[in-house]
C-alpha cells in the first residue's frame, strides 16, 4: 500500500518521526502491511471486551501505598540537563522540511 505525501506529513507531526529518506517510507508501509492483517479476522458477533481480564466482571484498583518519597535531588542526578527543577527534554513539534521537498523520497517507494 502506498503512502501519500499528505499521510506522511501528517503522521510526522502525530508523532514527531522524520520519515524524509526511502528507508523509514519502506518501514512505514511494512508496519502498515502487519497491521492491515488485523482486517483479515472475522470479528462478527464477537463483542468488544472492556478488559482482557474477562473472567472479572468488575476490576478493583488496589490500594496505592507510598513507601518512599521526596527524593527530587537525586532523581534530577539522572538528567542531562534540568531547568527549575523540570528534566529537559528535545524540544517537540520541530518544523519539518515542507511536502515538495519530500516528494522525491516517495516516488522510488
Amino acid at each position: 500500500q502506498k503512502v501519500s505525501v499528505e499521510v506522511l506529513d501528517h503522521l510526522e507531526h502525530l508523532a514527531l518521526v522524520d520519515f524524509r529518506d526511502s528507508e523509514g517510507v519502506e518501514r512505514l508501509q511494512k508496519a502498515i502491511q502487519f497491521a492491515d492483517q488485523l482486517h483479515e479476522v472475522n470479528t462478527d458477533g464477537v463483542e468488544p471486551m472492556d478488559s482482557v481480564l474477562e473472567d472479572r466482571w468488575c476490576l478493583y484498583l488496589r490500594e496505592d501505598d507510598v513507601t518512599e518519597g521526596n527524593c527530587t535531588k537525586e532523581l534530577l542526578e539522572n538528567a542531562r540537563e534540568t531547568v527549575e527543577e523540570y528534566f529537559v527534554a528535545p524540544p517537540g513539534n520541530i518544523p519539518l522540511e515542507k511536502l515538495e521537498g519530500r516528494k522525491t523520497y516517495l516516488q522510488g517507494s
